[in-house]
C-alpha cells in the first residue's frame, strides 16, 4: 500500500516537472527550504525537480544572481587540487584542524588525526558506484563502507580490552559519498564532498569552498551559508547511522588562502545549525499533503521547442505558479530563484515587511488595512484588536515626536569625494559560522 502511494506521488511530480529533466536536491536547497518552512510552492518545486531558475526566466522575472561558469570553473580546479593524490596535502590541514583542541574531541593530536593506515576511497568514480548505477546503489556502497568501519573499530577495541591484538587503528577518507535524508516526506539523496573517519571512529564532514579567506577573514555570509550546508550533511549522516555521537558537529571547512589556490581547513562548530535544521524539517508539510491540495492537471511542463528553448507561453506558466500558495519573506530574494515574482505578488502585504512584521501583525494582512487601524479609521476584527490598539499608540508617539522635532537646519556639507565611508570588515571564518546559528521560519 505504501509503495502504491509513493508511486503516485512520484507520477504526480513527474506530471508537474514536465518533459524537463528532474534537478536533484541538494544541500543548498534544503538549507533555503528550511529558512521559509511554510512556502508550499518552494516545497513542491523542489520535491518535482523543477528549474526554478528556467522558470523564472520564462515568465519574465529572472533573478540577477546566480553563479557565473567563471566561479564554477575555479570552484572545481580547487576541488581538484584539495583531492589531488588521493588527498594527500589535505591529510596534513585535517591533522592540524581537527587537534585545534574541541572539547569534544579531547585528547586527540595530531598523531592520532591520521595515525594508522590511511583508506582513501571515492565512492563517485567509475567502477566505485558511478551515477550510472543509480542513487540507490551508490547509498548501499556508503551504508556498507560506513557499517564496515564501525565493526572493524568496535572489533579493534574489543580485542584492546582483552588484551588481544588488535589491528592498528586508521583514518578513512570517503570521497563523495552518498547520503539520504527525508525532507518533507520524500527521501533526498545527498553528496558531500568528503567524509573523514578518525581512527577514533568519529566522522567528521568536509566542505570544500572555493571562496578565499584572506587574513583568516572571509565572507561572513558565504560562512554561514556553507555552516548550513555542512550541517545538512551532518544531520544526514547521523540519521542514517542512527547513532549521533558517531557524527561530529565539528566541520572542516577548505577554503583557498589568501589569493592563492593553496587549501587551508577551519573548524566549525555547526551546533546551532543543527537544532534550527532539525526544528524547520519537523515543521515540513509533507510533499503528499501538499500536491492533494493542487488540481490534478496541473503541470509546470515548458514544452521545449526543437531547439530546448520553451514554447510554452507565460501566462498560462503564471497561472499555474498561481495555484501554489507562496510565502514570501525578505530573505528570499537572496536564496530563491523564484523571488522576485512572489515579492511582487505580496506587494502592498504585510508579508513583504518581514517575518517579525508579520507576526507583530497577525491577523493584518495588508499595509492599507495597518495604515487604517492607525489613524483609527477602521473597525478592528476581534482577531486585530490588541494590534491594532499598538498601531494607534505608535502613531499617536510618532506625530506628537514629529511635532516636537525642531525645524530642520541646513543640509550638512557632502563628504569630500576622496574620502569614502570604510568597509565593513569581514568575519573570522569561524565566528561567522557561529553568529549565523538557524533561521527563523
Amino acid at each position: 500500500m505504501q509503495n502504491r502511494t509513493e508511486d503516485r506521488t512520484e507520477q504526480r511530480l513527474d506530471r508537474l516537472r514536465g518533459r524537463a529533466p528532474r534537478r536533484r536536491h541538494d544541500a543548498r536547497t534544503i538549507a533555503a527550504l528550511t529558512r521559509n518552512p511554510g512556502c508550499a510552492r518552494r516545497a513542491v518545486l523542489d520535491a518535482a525537480g523543477i528549474d526554478k531558475e528556467l522558470l523564472a526566466r520564462q515568465i519574465g522575472f529572472a533573478a540577477p544572481f546566480g553563479q557565473s561558469p567563471f566561479a564554477i570553473v575555479r570552484g572545481n580546479v580547487f576541488e581538484a587540487r584539495v583531492t589531488a593524490d588521493e588527498c594527500a596535502a589535505l591529510l596534513t590541514l585535517l591533522a592540524e584542524c581537527l587537534d585545534s583542541g574541541s572539547a569534544s574531541d579531547a585528547g586527540a593530536g595530531v598523531d592520532e588525526a591520521t595515525s594508522g593506515d590511511v583508506i582513501y576511497l571515492d565512492l563517485g568514480a567509475s567502477g566505485a558506484g558511478s551515477d550510472a548505477e543509480g542513487p540507490a546503489r551508490r547509498l548501499e556502497r556508503t551504508e556498507a563502507v560506513l557499517r564496515s568501519e564501525a565493526v572493524l573499530r568496535s572489533e579493534a577495541a574489543s580485542g584492546a580490552g582483552a588484551g588481544s591484538r588488535a589491528e592498528a587503528p586508521r583514518t578513512v577518507l570517503l570521497a563523495h559519498p552518498l547520503l539520504r535524508l527525508a525532507v518533507g516526506g520524500q527521501d533526498v539523496y545527498l553528496e558531500p564532498d568528503l567524509l573523514v573517519i578518525r581512527p577514533d571512529g568519529r566522522a567528521h564532514v568536509v566542505e570544500i569552498k572555493s571562496f578565499a579567506v584572506v587574513d583568516g577573514q572571509a565572507d561572513g555570509e558565504k560562512v554561514a551559508a556553507a555552516a548550513v550546508q555542512a550541517a545538512v550533511y551532518v544531520l544526514a549522516l547521523r540519521r542514517m547511522l542512527g547513532t549521533p555521537g558517531a557524527v561530529s558537529h565539528d566541520v572542516v571547512l577548505v577554503c583557498p588562502k589568501d589569493f592563492s589556490n593553496v587549501p587551508m581547513a577551519t573548524r566549525v562548530d555547526v551546533r546551532r545549525q543543527l537544532l534550527a535544521l532539525d526544528h524547520q524539517l519537523a515543521r515540513l508539510t509533507t510533499v503528499r499533503t501538499l500536491l492533494d491540495a493542487l488540481p490534478p492537471e496541473l503541470t509546470f511542463d515548458l514544452a521545449p521547442a526543437a531547439d530546448g528553448a520553451p514554447s510554452r507561453p507565460a501566462g498560462e506558466l503564471t497561472e499555474a505558479l498561481e495555484q501554489l500558495p507562496a510565502r514570501y519573506a525578505p530573505d528570499c530574494l537572496s536564496v530563491c530563484e523564484l523571488a522576485f515574482r512572489c515579492r511582487q505578488e505580496a506587494a502592498g502585504r504585510t508579508a513583504a515587511l518581514g517575518a517579525s512584521v508579520r507576526e507583530e501583525l497577525g491577523g493584518i494582512d495588508t499595509v492599507a488595512e495597518v495604515l487604517d487601524l492607525a489613524g483609527g479609521t477602521r473597525t478592528p476584527t476581534e482577531s486585530q484588536a490588541e494590534a491594532a490598539a499598538y498601531l494607534m499608540i505608535t502613531a499617536r508617539m510618532y506625530a506628537e515626536g514629529l511635532a516636537a522635532a525642531p525645524a530642520p537646519g541646513p543640509a550638512p556639507s557632502p563628504a569630500p569625494l576622496l574620502a569614502p565611508a570604510p568597509a565593513p570588515s569581514p568575519a573570522p571564518v569561524a565566528a561567522a559560522a557561529s553568529a549565523s546559528g538557524g533561521e527563523r521560519g
